[in-house]
């Protein structure tokens, strides 16, 4: 990273917004006052403290110059000036002011974003957008796709921690000619950092119902390498009957800097033994899960006139579920063995011409998996590993696609057209078309208006097709994938204290694929594609920065963040059949966080949150967090659901009380 100081003007310029330049929404090469990140440097969705800087300087000589930062949601990365798509943006310093644990923890305080657990701590988790569900949602991991193609309630399965972190990307709404055939309602990136000098961090933790957490952090930087390992491992004895958990993980990540080109790699593991109390079915109490993951890719960068940024990835899911834990004496009760595989290549290719800026490229991704219930029969059982059973089922598709964008550029006007055309071997070996096109105006120095119309499908999971019991489900080989249209239109506001945006959206979906009943299938339910689907909403939200407000660095309070969602769906079947997916939207969500001081450097964070979904009651939550933070360490008292409130984010599935926990940070340089 190349530093310039500029004396007569107190300003400090770089050339990259990230050290990460493999993260979807990347900053690429261009020139960045951090005087520009006075003035929130993430203009949307709690972008209240992305800036770690503070600076003193006088409001004379601040340059608010935010369009430089490069956070963009297109096949061209585009400066914030430059994008014609909001993006949402979670920063290093809202994850460390979030009342949160894990990663999926941090994705309930975007008002835009669904998130449903099963278990506390992460233990497994649907994360949905705008009224879409999981399966809907494209996840990855440094650029890398990590969606699970048997059905994403195991996805947000993440091998790295909260201190691996240095933002999350949310791009809501439909993003099929961007990001594949899963990213139907959006798609959310999580970058990691990995510092430019070495240094490690260890943390640890306690708390209640039998809570322990623990890792550690090594980055080695030195010449044109960079290398990080992380570690660590969290365990409880659970909230309820079989609510337990254990949890390992480990992810390393590296880098190495050329004159010509930068290579970037990382690989990630997790292992998690989990109680599934009433996760599937209310009538067993005590099933249990065990899920073990393996991620990995690596993606090159060249540097000059003509981009060529190549992408290889590979990652296998594997997952045994017990109905009953520990009993498989009866044929009904034995365990469930899955294996996923899954592995991609990703060419893009990108320019810049008087014209604009140009990219093009293709992207390969096979799925695989073999199975003792999903699938078609295998000609070759193979044995799982460390038992005597074998894997008889299985199944695999190809997805090959074909990608060009192009984006005019001016000072007031951008837009983005593109065009991906897919074709799957698991349908009819025939190219579908999904366009797409983006525009941004900027209506004054501190008001963007954005606008966004595109065509999106999702491909059906492998439980979607496959999954088939003796007496209550049967799946459809047969299935189409979901269509949908989506219309976007939004603007955003940044002056000095205040940043806020407000979104309006529209989609309509087709050949949404649903299990039901007919009056003569008595208790079965059947895989098809009879339900279309409209869903209309809006978001606003806010961020007061009262530092920036009065123009000082010790105000009593900090931050004030406001967030709001309203979605509505309306669900349009074949008469005569009865959907087992009722409306199940979450309708209406409210998040309000709020930092202050107490003394010195003893801060509280609070959080509240209220949820109003279609299908149950609603709910509020009252998080807090109280810490000392010095420069070398920290020490935090936690207090999740302060106020004790019963809730479920899904039917049936109790999620935990009051939680109290304490932990402690410590970092230093290596």
């Amino acid at each position: 990273m190349k530093v310039k100081l500029i004396t007569n003007t107190r300003t400090c310029r770089w050339r990259k917004f990230s050290h990460k330049p493999y993260a979807v929404f990347c900053s690429l090469k261009r020139e960045v006052n951090i005087g520009a990140l006075a003035v929130s440097t993430l203009a949307f969705a709690n972008p209240q403290a992305v800036s770690a800087q503070q600076l003193t300087q006088p409001d004379s000589t601040k340059e608010h110059r935010l369009d430089e930062v490069q956070v963009t949601g297109s096949r061209v990365p585009l400066t914030l000036g430059e994008a014609a798509r909001i993006v949402t943006v979670l920063s290093r310093d809202d994850i460390q002011h979030a009342t949160v644990h894990s990663v999926n923890d941090l994705l309930k305080y975007v008002a835009g974003v669904d998130v449903r657990q099963r278990g506390a701590f992460g233990v497994q988790t649907d994360i949905g957008i705008r009224g879409g569900s999981s399966n809907q949602t494209t996840i990855l991991l440094n650029g890398a796709n990590i969606c699970n193609p048997q059905g994403n309630y195991n996805t947000a399965d993440f091998p790295v921690s909260l201190d691996d972190i240095e933002r999350i990307e949310l791009l809501e709404g439909p993003a099929s000619r961007v990001y594949g055939t899963s990213a139907f309602s959006g798609a959310i990136n999580i970058v990691t950092k990995m510092p430019s000098k070495s240094r490690a961090k260890i943390n640890i933790g306690t708390g209640m119902h039998g809570l322990f957490e623990g890792g550690g952090t090594a980055n080695i930087a030195k010449g044109q390498w960079n290398n990080q390992l992380s570690a660590g491992v969290s365990r409880s004895d659970g909230y309820t009957t079989s609510s337990d958990f254990n949890i390992q993980r480990a992810f390393y990540q590296g880098s190495y800097s050329h004159h010509e080109a930068n290579v970037y790699w990382q690989v990630g593991y997790i292992n998690k033994d989990f109680g599934a109390n009433t996760f599937y079915s209310t009538n067993f109490p005590n099933q249990f899960e065990h899920t073990r993951r393996y991620l990995t890719s690596v993606r090159v960068e060249t540097k000059g006139a003509l981009h060529f940024t190549p992408l290889l990835y590979w990652n296998r899911d594997e997952d045994r579920f017990e109905l009953i834990k520990g009993k498989q004496d009866y044929s009904w009760s034995k365990y469930n063995y899955h294996q996923m595989d899954t592995y991609g290549v990703n060419l893009n290719t990108y320019f810049t011409t008087s014209l604009g800026k140009t990219s093009f490229g293709a992207e390969f991704r096979n799925e695989g998996i073999i199975s003792t219930l999903l699938g078609t029969t295998l000609k070759d059982s193979v044995k799982i590993a460390g038992t005597n059973r074998y894997y008889t089922k299985g199944a695999n598709r190809t997805n090959v696609s074909y990608y060009a964008e192009h984006d005019i550029l001016t000072s007031r006007l951008s837009i983005s057209m593109g065009l991906m055309a897919g074709m799957n071997t698991g349908l009819d070996n025939k190219f579908r078309f999904y366009p797409g096109i983006d525009a941004s105006y900027r209506l004054s120095d501190k008001m963007k208006l954005y606008a966004s119309w595109g065509k999106a499908l999702r491909m059906p999971t492998y439980t979607d097709l496959y999954y088939t019991t003796t007496k209550t489900h049967v799946g459809n080989p047969n299935l189409k994938p979901e269509e949908s249209q989506a219309f976007d239109l939004g603007v955003r506001y940044t002056s000095h204290a205040i940043t806020g945006k407000i979104e309006a959206f529209y989609h309509r979906g087709k050949n949404m694929i649903d299990w039901i009943k007919t009056p003569t299938s008595g208790d079965v339910w059947y895989s098809m594609n009879l339900t279309k689907l409209n869903t209309i909403g809006g978001e606003a939200d806010m961020t007061l920065n009262f530092n920036r407000l009065f123009n000082t660095q010790n105000s009593l309070l900090q931050t004030l963040h406001l967030d709001y969602a309203y979605t509505y769906q309306n669900k349009k079947e074949e008469s005569g059949y009865l959907s087992e997916s009722a409306l199940d939207f979450l309708r209406h969500k409210f998040v309000a966080q709020l930092d202050h001081r107490i003394y010195n450097r003893l801060n509280a964070d609070w959080s509240f949150r209220w949820q109003d979904r279609a299908s149950s009651s609603s709910f509020c939550l009252v998080d807090l967090k109280i810490n000392w933070n010095a420069d070398k360490y920290l020490i935090y008292v936690q207090a999740d659901n302060l106020l004790d409130r019963k809730y479920s984010d899904h039917i049936g599935v109790p999620q935990p009380g009051f939680w109290g926990s304490i932990g402690f940070n410590y970092k230093f340089d290596l």
